[in-house]
C-alpha cells in the first residue's frame, strides 16, 4: 500500500505575477525578434524595430513593478513572481545591451 500525499491549500498565484510573466515573455520575444530582423536587414535602422524595443522596455518596467507587487502579497505562490521579475530584468538587460552596442558603433 502506498500513501497518497495530498496537500489541500487555498493558496493561489497572484494575478499581478501572472501578468508580469506574460509581459516578460512578450518583452523578451519582441526584443529577440527585433534584433534578428535588424540583423537580417544587415543592420538597417528601421523605425519599427526601434519602436518595438521602446515598447518592450516599457512592458519590462511595468512587469518588474507587477512582479514585485505580486511577491509582496502574503500567503500566495511565488513562482510566477520570480519568473516574471527574471524575464523582465532580462528584457531590460537586452535593451541596455542594444543601447550600449549602438553607442559604441
Amino acid at each position: 500500500m502506498t500513501k497518497n500525499h495530498y496537500i489541500f491549500t487555498n493558496k493561489e498565484h497572484p494575478k499581478k505575477s501572472i501578468m508580469s510573466t506574460i509581459l516578460g515573455v512578450l518583452s523578451v520575444a519582441s526584443l529577440i525578434l527585433a534584433m534578428y530582423l535588424s540583423y537580417m536587414d544587415k543592420g538597417a535602422e528601421n523605425m519599427r524595430y526601434g519602436s518595438a524595443c521602446f515598447l518592450a522596455m516599457l512592458f519590462a518596467f511595468v512587469g518588474v513593478v507587477l512582479g514585485v507587487l505580486g511577491r509582496m502579497e502574503r500567503d500566495k505562490f511565488y513562482l510566477f513572481s520570480y519568473v516574471g521579475i527574471a524575464l523582465n530584468l532580462t528584457a531590460i538587460g537586452l535593451v541596455s545591451l542594444v543601447l550600449y552596442a549602438g553607442a559604441l558603433l
